[in-house]
């Protein structure tokens, strides 16, 4: 193992992110399983990517019989991605009618970006203070941004956990939307414009807050307002992940522009960015934008093959129910451990907020680390997350059951009767 990270240091750099203080090498994965070098099985509990588990047969067969037959650009027609386009634009609202493909995540927020902005005339792009899209130039100036200046601007992002301990007397809504009126106000007084604002509409980044109820709805009444348009990341938070489609739905708004990524092809690159046709064709009509990997045959086979094992398997419903359970037994840990000060989240995904104490609500994010450490141990995967790196993420693939469920429940009773007693 420590030849194995010497190499890849020497290889990728030292810095390169690893989980866990002592790496896991792994070299197999099988729906909810990933297994090591040494034979050692652990379940899954952070991976979005391979959405409907990992080397599913269907997935595997389809894509591997498609690139046997015939993988090219997307200059040529082809039945595969006309379809699969039809299929992912059917599980949208009735605003979201044409679709441009990606390979990324990164991409598909790049093409929502610039989408906004040739549509809009407007310069200006609102995110959280603790959000993360992506990595390319554009994109990466979102993550993390606090700026007050220039065209993309901040805002706090909205959270009910934390809003006693901060100077404000209005309520969470009030004061949070007040904070979108004075950004999308500065970029009117410096002659900028609002093209839009985009969000992951569950905030996965920021470590799933609890948002002001109608903070959302609101916020795209007041972006339609000032003349922009709402973006909503669904990178994270779609392709079932909260127990509905997409997390605008759980989030209760309705964007202009939906960007897809990782779980779209179950670990093939897919990605897409989504809207009206008008938006897109006008987007295509004045920017001229192609990607040689993207409207693939290869991909379309990914992406319908997703969405067959989603609706064959009935993974919604399932989502939705193991969901509710976990977070249920997680809740009702909470009082009996209290650096566990919050459970929160929607479908299979759950953040569970670590704290040094439970008055000043101070973040813990050694303590998080070393919970995540603990499960590791005992062959569950997870990772710390959150604005503050103090929150413990489980994020299993969709396929998680019931009895995984469990399992995973006893595992973690286990590591708070070691860590915490």
């Amino acid at each position: 193992m420590s030849d194995l990270k010497a190499r890849r240091d020497a290889c990728f750099g030292a810095g390169s992110t690893l989980f866990y203080t002592d790496p896991v090498h792994i070299v197999r994965g099988e729906g909810v399983y990933l297994f090591d070098a040494e034979g050692r099985r652990y379940v899954d509990m952070y991976n979005n990517v391979p959405s409907v588990g990992h080397c599913h047969p269907h997935v595997v067969e389809a894509v591997s019989t498609q690139l046997a037959t015939l993988n090219v650009h997307n200059r040529y027609l082809h039945e595969g991605i006309v379809e699969y386009a039809e299929r992912l634009i059917d599980k949208h609202h009735d605003g979201i009618e044409s679709v441009v493909f990606s390979c990324t995540g990164t991409e598909a927020n790049e093409v929502a970006m610039m989408m906004a902005r040739v549509a809009t005339g407007n310069g200006g792009i609102i995110c959280t203070d603790a959000a993360y899209h992506g990595n390319s130039t554009e994109v990466d100036r979102l993550s993390d941004c606090k700026a007050s200046v220039g065209n993309v601007r901040s805002i706090p992002f909205p959270e009910t956990f934390r809003f006693g301990l901060i100077d404000a007397p209005e309520d969470p809504l009030d004061y949070f939307l007040s904070k979108l009126t004075e950004v999308i106000t500065g970029f009117e007084r410096d002659g900028i414009g609002l093209a839009g604002m985009l969000i992951c509409p569950i905030f996965a980044n920021e470590g799933l807050p609890n948002v002001p109820a109608g903070f959302l709805s609101e916020a795209l009444k007041m972006v339609h307002d000032a003349g922009g348009l709402m973006i909503s990341d669904e990178v994270q938070a779609g392709v079932c992940r909260t127990g509905r489609w997409w997390g605008y739905e759980v989030a209760g708004f309705e964007p202009d522009i939906v960007t897809m990524g990782k779980p779209l092809g179950a670990g093939f690159p897919v990605a897409a960015t989504a809207a009206s046709r008008e938006l897109v064709e006008t987007f295509r009509r004045d920017t001229r934008y192609f990607n040689t990997y993207a409207s693939s045959p290869a991909q379309a086979a990914a992406g319908n093959a997703v969405l067959d094992v989603i609706e064959s398997e009935q993974l919604l419903e399932s989502v939705a129910a193991v969901g509710e359970w976990l977070r249920g037994e997680l809740a009702n840990l909470k009082d009996r451990c209290e650096p566990m000060a919050d459970v929160r989240g929607s479908g299979l995904f759950v953040a569970l907020e670590w704290v040094k104490d439970p008055t000043s609500l101070a973040p813990d994010r050694a303590g998080a680390i070393r919970v995540a450490d603990a499960l590791k141990d005992r062959g569950f995967l997870t990772s710390n997350a959150g604005a503050y790196g103090n929150v413990v993420k489980l994020r299993p693939p969709l396929v998680f059951s019931q009895h995984n469920a469990e399992e995973f429940m006893t595992a973690f009773e286990d590591v708070l009767t070691e860590l915490h007693g």
